[in-house]
C-alpha cells in the first residue's frame, strides 16, 4: 500500500511516499481503508522533531482520518466491515491507504458527512470543545473572541459557541476567511490586523470585553488579549509558536486567568464527553466541518507547507 514514511526528523521534504506492506488488525483493533487523512499543525511540529512527543522512527504521520472498516480484529464488538468511521487516533498513522486503529478510536460517520469532512473532525473539534467548555467553562450569553476563526479549530469553536448561545466574535486575515466565519455562526467578524482592533472589540461588547478568548497564536496575541479581557475573563491558549512577554497587572486588575489545552492530557471520561458531544452535533447538524483544500497523499510535503501559511480557510486533508 502507499503511505507517507518519515525516516528522520526535519523539513517537510523528509516525508516520502513509499510502498509498504498492508498492516493487519490485531485483537481490539480495526483495519480501516483510509479515504481521507486529516492534517494538523501538530503533525508538522512532530515531523520537525520540535514537539514534546517524538514518535519512534520510521513512522507514518497522522492521527485524524475517515474511511471504511476493512477488517475487524478479535475481541471487537460493535463494528463490521463496511462501516463508515472517522478516527480519533491511529496505531500506524493515517497518511496511508490503510491504517490500524484501536476500536475505541473509531466513531460512526453519518452519511451526510463526507470522508474529507470526517477527516477534519477529531483534533479540531475536540480541541475547540475542550477549550471552550471543559477548560474555559463558557456559558450561554457570554462574549467569546475566537482568534484565527477561519482555521479548523477556529471554525469548530465558532460552531460550538454559536450552538451554545454565546455571542461570538471571530477574526480572520482575509475577506474570504471572514465571509466563511460569518457564515458558520459568528455574530461579528473582524480583521485581526486592523490598527483599531481593540477599539472595535470594545465597541461590539459595549466596553465589557470578551469573557473568553480562544487563542491560536499566543506568542503574537496574548499580551493584547489581557488588555481587552472582561472582568473575570479567561484566555485559553490553543496554539503558540514561541515565547511572549505579558504584563501580569493586566490580568490582576481583571482577576482573569490564562489556561491552555493539549489533547493528550484529556482524561478518559472527558474525552468520552467530547466524543458524545461531537456525535450529537453531527446528528443535529449544528456541526459541519469545513474542508478548504484536498490534496493527494503524494502532496503531503506541500500540505505541511500550506498549513503553516497565514490566511487559513478550513481544513487541509490528504486523499490516499
Amino acid at each position: 500500500m502507499n503511505a507517507i514514511v518519515v525516516h528522520e526528523f526535519g523539513a517537510p521534504e523528509v516525508m516520502k511516499l513509499e510502498d509498504i506492506p498492508q498492516p493487519k488488525a490485531g485483537p481490539g483493533q480495526l483495519l480501516v481503508r483510509v479515504r481521507a487523512a486529516g492534517m494538523n499543525p501538530a503533525d508538522t511540529y512532530m515531523r520537525s522533531g520540535n514537539y514534546a512527543r517524538k514518535p519512534a522512527l520510521p513512522y507514518t504521520p497522522g492521527n485524524d482520518g475517515a474511511g471504511v472498516v476493512e477488517a475487524v480484529g478479535a475481541n471487537v464488538d460493535g463494528w463490521k466491515a463496511g462501516d463508515r468511521v472517522y478516527l480519533s487516533g491511529s496505531v500506524t498513522g493515517t497518511y496511508a491507504e490503510y491504517a490500524i486503529v484501536a476500536s475505541s478510536d473509531a466513531h460512526a460517520l453519518p452519511d451526510r458527512i463526507s470522508f474529507s469532512q470526517g477527516a477534519a473532525l477529531h483534533i479540531p473539534y475536540a480541541t475547540a470543545y475542550r477549550a471552550l467548555f471543559q477548560v474555559g467553562k463558557s456559558k450561554a450569553n457570554e462574549w467569546v473572541l475566537v482568534h484565527g476563526a477561519s482555521g479548523g479549530v477556529g471554525l469548530a469553536a465558532v460552531q460550538f459557541a454559536h450552538a451554545a448561545g454565546m455571542r461570538v466574535i471571530g477574526t480572520a486575515g482575509t475577506d474570504r476567511g471572514r465571509e466563511l466565519v460569518k457564515r458558520e455562526g459568528a455574530d461579528s467578524v473582524l480583521d485581526h490586523k486592523a490598527q483599531d482592533f481593540a477599539a472595535q472589540i470594545a465597541k461590539i461588547t459595549d466596553g465589557h470585553g470578551p469573557d473568553i478568548i480562544i487563542e491560536m497564536l499566543a506568542n503574537i496575541n496574548l499580551g493584547n488579549d489581557l488588555k481587552m479581557l472582561a472582568p473575570h475573563g479567561r484566555v485559553v491558549i490553543v496554539g503558540s509558536r514561541g515565547d511572549v512577554q505579558i504584563t501580569p497587572r493586566d490580568l490582576m486588575q481583571r482577576e482573569g486567568a490564562i489556561f491552555a489545552v493539549m489533547l493528550w492530557n484529556v482524561p478518559t471520561e472527558d474525552m468520552a464527553e467530547i466524543n458524545a458531544t461531537i456525535h450529537a452535533g453531527l446528528t443535529n447538524e449544528s456541526l459541519n466541518p469545513v474542508v478548504g483544500k484536498e490534496l493527494p497523499l503524494a502532496d503531503a510535503v506541500q500540505a505541511h507547507k500550506d498549513v503553516m501559511e497565514p490566511g487559513a480557510y478550513g481544513k487541509i486533508v490528504l486523499i490516499p
